[in-house]
């Protein structure tokens, strides 16, 4: 099969398209043909010699998005046929080798792609979904009533963690450029703040939770605007220890984060989108072998939305 493969870590230039052996499926795991595949910040962070890099070492492939048809079943499967249309993130964080075209994981890793998505659009879906899925609704337990604040709300994860808030009833406020404000509101934010011209502590108070995706000094001056009990989530990364003690001193909460394979999360992401309550924002599509000019793409990339990698 096609795959992108690395011997190094380093720039965009390190990704080359290779002919590799196919992966084969044991017992309860799946084949799928990859028909697309999603690209996140954690890729081209592990392609670099960060991100996941020390759980993956050269030579490998990277990338954990799949949108594809189910083309082998191990012994024990009961999820799936041959000539299911599947998405899914496996394996996270160890090796998936998405950048290709086959993978194969345990079936639990996977759920049916909603008709209504194309497979680009599906391959977009998993890590960010997930990391949304699971940030808003375990990380935080987010409840009808409560009130969140969204730093990043455009972002690949951010909008959609705007609109599983939204769906869970609580009032949503987000920070992003002016020119997406309208675009956000559309997806369910109440109020949009723009974070170059205005501070949102001075537009919101009281909160019941926190999002922080882009990290900085945001996690500090967002204990200013949680109420007593509030939690903040910080995605990238640890937890400084001087954040810990501050929410802490103020009997707020502050955790960490990082996304884990969950078929009950990507079971209640396909549902939302079956009730039209969830949208997929893709920027761009490349081929397969332009993995390292999306990966210069990505890397300088503020927009809102995916990129994707059509593989067959």
């Amino acid at each position: 099969m096609r795959a992108i493969v690395q011997h190094s870590y380093g720039g965009p230039e390190v990704l080359e398209l290779e002919e590799v052996p196919a992966p084969e499926p044991i017992a309860t795991e799946v084949q799928v043909r990859v028909h697309a595949a999603g690209i996140n910040p954690v890729d081209f962070k592990t392609r670099a010699g960060t991100g996941m890099a020390g759980i993956l070492e050269p030579p490998m492939t990277i990338g954990w998005d799949v949108a594809g048809t189910v083309t082998e079943v191990g012994v024990g499967v009961t999820r799936f046929c041959v000539g299911d249309e599947v998405l899914g993130m496996p394996w996270f964080p160890r090796e998936a080798g998405a950048y290709a075209e086959y993978v194969a994981a345990p079936s639990r890793h996977f759920v049916g792609k909603p008709h209504t998505l194309s497979f680009e659009e599906a391959a977009a879906l998993p890590l960010a979904g997930l990391t949304a899925w699971q940030l808003v609704v375990d990380a935080i337990s987010l409840q009808q009533g409560d009130d969140i604040l969204i730093h990043g709300g455009a972002g690949g994860v951010g909008h959609l963690a705007v609109q599983i808030a939204k769906a869970r009833g609580a009032t949503v406020f987000a920070t992003a450029r002016a020119e997406q404000a309208e675009w956000l509101r559309e997806l369910g934010a109440d109020e949009v703040i723009d974070y170059r011209s205005e501070r949102f502590e001075e537009r919101v108070a009281d909160l019941d939770a926190v999002i922080d995706f882009p990290g900085g000094d945001l996690g500090a001056r967002s204990l200013e605007v949680l109420r007593p009990g509030g939690k903040l989530v910080q995605v990238r990364g640890t937890v400084a220890e001087e954040l810990l003690a501050a929410a802490k001193d103020r009997q707020q909460r502050v955790t960490g984060f990082l996304v884990e394979p969950d078929p009950v999360g990507l079971d209640g992401l396909v549902s939302l989108i079956e009730a039209g309550k969830l949208q997929i924002h893709v920027d761009q599509v490349l081929d397969l072998e332009q993995a390292a000019e999306a990966h210069r793409m990505a890397e300088a990339h503020h927009g809102g939305g995916k990129l994707v990698l059509r593989v067959s």
